[in-house]
C-alpha cells in the first residue's frame, strides 16, 4: 500500500464518517436547543417540492413530491423513517470511523444520500449538490475498501473465521 494514498483514503473516509455521525448526534442531542424531538414530518409535507433554475418559488418540480408527502400521513411510518435516519446516520458515521464494514456502511451511506437527493430535488444550482457529493464520496470509499486503510476492517479480513465466513468477507470488503 502506497502510504500517502492509505492516509488520504483515512481522511476522506474520517471527514465523511464525522459528517454522518454529526448529522446523526444533532438530532439525537439537540444541540440547537429546539426542545423539539428530530422528525423528518416538516421535510417530508413542505420541503419536496424541489428548486430548479428559472422556476418560481413554492412552484413544484418534483415528480416525486407526491410520494414524500404522501408518507406523511402514517404517523407510524413516519416513525420508522425518524428511526432509520438518525440511526442509519449514526451507524454509517461510526462504521467509516471505525473503517468496520467499509463497503457496507459506504453503499448505506450512498443509498441514503440517494434517498434523501431524490426527495430534496434541489436543482437550483445545478444537479451536483450536498447529498450528490456525499454519496458519490461512499461509493467511492466502498470501491476502494477503505476499511483496509487504517481501518478495523484490515485486521478483521486478516482473522480465518472471516476467510471462511462468506458474509464477514463482503462485510470487510475481501471479494475473493
Amino acid at each position: 500500500m502506497d502510504k500517502n494514498k492509505g492516509v488520504g483514503i483515512l481522511l476522506l473516509r474520517l471527514v465523511l464518517g464525522w459528517g454522518f455521525l454529526y448529522a446523526g448526534l444533532a438530532k439525537v442531542i439537540d444541540f440547537e436547543g429546539s426542545g423539539e424531538p428530530f422528525s423528518a414530518f416538516g421535510f417530508l409535507k413542505f420541503a419536496t417540492g424541489g428548486t430548479a433554475p428559472g422556476m418560481g418559488e413554492g412552484q413544484i418540480v418534483n415528480p416525486a413530491h407526491d410520494f414524500w408527502v404522501g408518507l406523511t400521513a402514517n404517523p407510524a411510518l413516519i416513525d420508522v423513517i425518524n428511526f432509520l435516519v438518525v440511526f442509519g446516520e449514526l451507524a454509517i458515521g461510526a462504521a467509516l470511523i471505525l473503517g468496520l464494514a467499509t463497503r457496507f456502511a459506504a453503499i448505506m451511506g450512498a443509498l441514503m444520500m440517494a434517498l434523501f437527493w431524490l426527495a430534496a430535488w434541489d436543482f437550483q444550482h445545478g444537479i451536483v449538490n450536498n447529498q450528490l457529493l456525499y454519496g458519490v464520496t461512499a461509493l467511492f470509499l466502498g470501491y476502494v475498501n477503505a476499511g483496509h486503510y487504517y481501518g478495523v476492517d484490515a485486521i478483521v479480513e486478516k482473522a480465518s473465521e472471516t476467510t471462511r465466513a462468506p458474509v464477514l468477507r463482503l462485510l470487510s470488503g475481501h471479494l475473493h
